[in-house]
């Protein structure tokens, strides 16, 4: 990576063991139980990784407990929706940041990082895009604009964004979508031109799903980084997201797919881990969830440029897992109660048991 780069990247690593440390209030002086006596942005900073989560802000305005656990087992918080295309620009030209504000207002008063989500998908887009009668250059134009106005209006104040997002299916070919319909596979590197010009300081990923293991996803994947990076593209890293369910086989060989990456000379991360279920959970269940879990964290742990470790929520009182897989849940760290599950303690006792020493590309 560049040196600016670089040298943004090894002083958040090196501010891990000076943040702030959040302390969790007494059971029943907010609600709810206590958290634990080490949470897990503590353990994390001794690994020299940043543990997150994804945040929903309307729990994070109405609920105290969400809101003190937010802030005092993360390092870094991912927004849930509120920096997605339909919720910055719902009209055209017209931007509304107030939501993502708030939250980087929020990680910055506890020490914690931004991952910004996300600047290109196919997804969540404006209905004045979506319905739009707009040629080839008017939305290159469109996406030139979005991405140069949203990554300025955040500058200094996200330290990752996943700037390209989902954009291949699972056979490894690019998946169908407004943006390559009409521009063609060349999208995806103007994208990350186009934010490097913006904020030459924010480390920019492109990020996916099913691309913790080997397979055709994960090789496209591998192939177009690699591709890019020869052709001098300023692309950082590569977000693996981690939705996992026990419905199949826990994924094996995850490390060794990381470390594929970390070859290259990117960061990688896991950006949106959850395990899900079939409802109702069980011992059992909650066993092999926790061994996810764990699984996909010893696969961050073991690669050396592994920056952020993160959860998509951390309580399945908000999950959004029940209203998109019809009869799964469960998915998180905390119960719908915020009682730490099997899960939690999987990553505790991980990031307990070791200590990753530095390293810097």
């Amino acid at each position: 990576m560049p040196l600016s780069r670089l040298v943004t990247a090894a002083v958040a690593t090196s501010c891990l063991a000076l943040l702030p440390l959040v302390t969790a209030s007494p059971a029943g002086a907010s609600g709810g139980p206590a958290a634990p006596d080490r949470p897990l942005r503590q353990l994390a900073a001794d690994d020299h990784l940043r543990v997150g989560t994804a945040v929903d802000m309307s729990a994070l305005a109405d609920d105290s407990v969400y809101r003190r656990l937010t802030g005092s087992e993360f390092s870094a918080v991912t927004p849930e929706n509120v920096m997605k295309w339909e919720s910055v620009e719902p009209r055209q030209g017209e931007y509304d940041y107030a939501a993502a504000d708030h939250l980087v207002d929020f990680a910055r008063r506890h020490g914690q990082q931004v991952r910004g989500h996300v600047l290109v998908w196919h997804s969540q887009l404006p209905p004045w895009l979506t319905s739009g009668d707009f040629g080839a250059d008017q939305l290159r134009a469109i996406l030139h604009r979005h991405i140069t106005d949203t990554v300025r209006h955040f500058r200094g104040r996200v330290w990752q964004w996943d700037v390209v997002n989902e954009a291949f299916n699972e056979d490894g070919t690019l998946r169908d979508s407004i943006w390559l319909r009409a521009l063609g596979p060349g999208y995806i590197e103007d994208a990350f031109r186009w934010a490097h010009e913006a904020d030459p300081h924010a480390l920019l990923f492109y990020n996916d799903y099913n691309t913790e293991w080997t397979g055709p996803k994960s090789d496209a994947v591998y192939d177009l980084v690699s591709r890019l990076r020869a052709e001098g593209v300023p692309i950082d890293g590569v977000g693996f997201q981690g939705h996992l369910s026990i419905r199949y086989d826990l994924p094996t060989g995850m490390a060794a797919n990381f470390a594929r990456f970390d070859r290259l000379g990117l960061d990688t991360a896991v950006t949106e881990a959850d395990v899900r279920m079939a409802v109702p959970a069980d011992d059992a269940k909650s066993a092999t969830q926790a061994e996810g879990y764990r699984r996909l964290l010893d696969a961050c742990l073991r690669t050396p440029h592994c920056v952020s470790f993160t959860v998509w929520g951390f309580t399945d009182r908000y999950s959004w897992v029940p209203g998109t897989f019809p009869g799964e849940g469960a998915a998180n760290l905390f119960d719908e109660d915020y009682r730490p599950k099997p899960a939690y303690r999987a990553l505790e006792s991980e990031l307990a048991g070791r200590a990753r020493p530095r390293s810097a590309h």
